[in-house]
């Protein structure tokens, strides 16, 4: 055998040693937090047929004859949306919320992301303030968020807003100083060589190579604060999620299945959109 299959052989050993080291360690945690938590597969296991049977109660009785009666007729398409001129304003006003939260997010998050950065310049105590800041903002869930406003300022669209911007500020700030530290130094370095200022660095050195990645990132988190927007509404936060909580508590099951359906519809058009005008913008893409 040759020094180099003696060596091959022994890196593998201490990779399956590690792996199996890693492997086992993962598993006693996450017994360990099974427990602790009470949590136990086989009353999941148990429970599932209740579930599904539920499921089942969700799906509406349609009758192919009547399938496009009027919506006095049981079994028809229309009789199943009778509510849909509710819902639909209600699913414009999720998409309001994702769309208004998002976009003051991201103005806010730029601007701290430049502050927050440690190859900006930025005094130290300022860095340090503003990461405490959105590390804090971020740890809250947007639910807890909510909560508390809807306390505050009642039932209604502002609670949801506030919910979903805030926590955006404090996960797009953090992403956003991370790309920007990721960033080349070299133009940087040429600017200030020239006796360009700080801004004309960071608006000439930084943003050119960060754009891209904020702009996927502004996207993402729109993607993320509409399905957030929806749960928001479960707690009185505004938005179709309010509807879907009303339709449960009254056992409309019928309107479960079809508040869900347009949940479904929406984030598959919301995920396709972003998804092309991602490309289009970011890649230059037709």
């Amino acid at each position: 055998m040759s020094d180099f299959e003696r060596y091959y052989q022994r890196i593998r050993s201490q990779q399956k040693r590690a792996n199996l080291l890693w492997s086992l360690l993962l598993v006693t945690l996450w017994l360990s937090a099974g427990q602790l938590a009470e949590f136990d597969l086989l009353t999941i296991w148990q429970s599932l047929p209740q579930f599904f049977d539920y499921i089942l109660q969700t799906l509406p009785v349609l009758h192919l004859p009547l399938l496009f009666a009027d919506g006095k007729t049981a079994g028809s398409l229309a009789y199943w949306g009778y509510r849909l001129p509710v819902q639909l304003p209600l699913i414009w006003e999720t998409l309001q919320l994702a769309i208004a939260s998002t976009l003051i997010a991201v103005v806010v998050a730029a601007v701290l992301a430049f502050f927050a950065a440690g190859n900006t310049q930025t005094p130290a105590s300022v860095r340090l303030a503003i990461r405490s800041l959105v590390a804090f903002l971020r740890t809250m869930p947007e639910l807890a968020w909510a909560v508390m406003f809807v306390m505050a300022f009642g039932i209604g669209a502002v609670p949801g807003f506030l919910a979903l911007a805030l926590h955006a500020i404090g996960s797009l700030t953090k992403l956003f100083y991370e790309a920007i530290e990721s960033a080349s130094d070299k133009p940087v370095r040429g600017l200030a060589a020239c006796g360009a200022s700080k801004l004309q660095r960071m608006r000439f050195a930084f943003w050119p190579q960060v754009k891209p990645l904020f702009l996927s990132y502004s996207f993402m988190r729109l993607e993320i604060n509409f399905r957030s927007s929806t749960i928001l509404g479960l707690v009185g936060a505004g938005g179709i999620g309010q509807e879907l909580m009303t339709n449960i508590k009254l056992d409309r099951h019928d309107q479960v299945s079809i508040t869900l359906l347009l949940i479904v519809l929406v984030v598959s058009l919301l995920d396709t959109f972003s998804g092309w005008l991602r490309r289009r913008v970011v890649e230059g893409a037709g």
